[in-house]
């Protein structure tokens, strides 16, 4: 629990305060903080592409990238694995998904982050996902199949405003484990970039223990609405709607509204 709380601290009450995404207004004070930040990274590459093999997404994960000083890493509480979708009509869906890397530290978490395009950037039908890591970003996986997902859908308009603080938002309430003692019902998140507009999701383990997803749901929506004027919040079960409609489990329609909140 210590460790929880420590990684939050370090998290999701510091970092909150050094998001710099482009077009937006940032403090000087608030952009210095940040950058003092990332140079505790043993690996903090700027760049516009997704790794493009095994060796090189080894060495994003193992933090040999960049700057060769040695720095002692922070732990996360959880081992968090990213996936990247692109959306192939020739290739299975299985096929369109890439695991990118995995990390289990701060300084890994940044370097990562720093190292792929930004969600603004990615053309229209392509997802990222970050779950724990053994958990794959599908329903049919045991972990999921069972829960829900609490989810935003932002307008057009948004995506440029947005779209990639509210991705921010909820990756560092995923690693900085904010949900407190719920956070063990989280299994990731997953961001939709789609023509008619964006979807982020939390994907949770157990739709039934309605005392984690309510919590969940309300950090998640609160994280989200004090930065923007409005924005929906809707848990969806997955498994239920096979139950109540008899479809196929892992079919695109898998899902059904249980709760809304603001």
């Amino acid at each position: 629990m210590a460790q929880r709380k420590s990684a939050r601290f370090l998290l999701c009450h510091h970092l909150r305060m050094r998001i710099e995404v482009p077009q937006l207004a940032i403090l000087t004070d608030a952009k210095s903080l940040r950058e003092e930040f990332q140079k505790m990274a043993t690996a903090v590459v700027v760049s516009t592409s997704i790794p493009g093999n095994l060796e090189e997404k080894s060495e994003i994960s193992n933090g040999k990238m960049g700057n060769p000083e040695v720095c002692i890493k922070h732990p996360l509480q959880n081992r968090w694995t990213l996936w990247f979708f692109k959306n192939d009509k020739s290739k299975t869906w299985q096929a369109n998904l890439r695991l990118i890397s995995t990390f289990d530290t701060v300084e890994d978490f940044w370097a990562l982050y720093n190292h792929i395009q930004l969600s603004s950037n990615l053309m229209s039908g392509c997802d990222y996902s970050l779950f724990k890591d053994g958990i794959e970003p599908m329903w049919e996986d045991e972990r999921n199949r069972r829960g829900g997902r609490w989810l935003i859908t932002l307008s057009k308009q948004q995506r440029k405003m947005d779209l990639d603080r509210f991705w921010l938002e909820t990756l560092l309430c995923l690693v900085g484990e904010a949900f407190d003692d719920h956070s063990d019902d989280v299994c990731g998140a997953v961001i939709n970039i789609r023509a008619k507009g964006d979807k982020i999701a939390i994907w949770t383990t157990n739709c039934e223990n309605k005392e984690a997803i309510t919590q969940i749901g309300l950090e998640f929506a609160q994280s989200h609405v004090q930065n923007a004027g409005f924005c929906f919040v809707q848990l969806q079960s997955f498994l239920q709607y096979c139950k109540f409609y008899g479809g196929p489990e892992g079919s695109q329609h898998n899902t059904l509204t249980l709760y809304t909140t603001h």
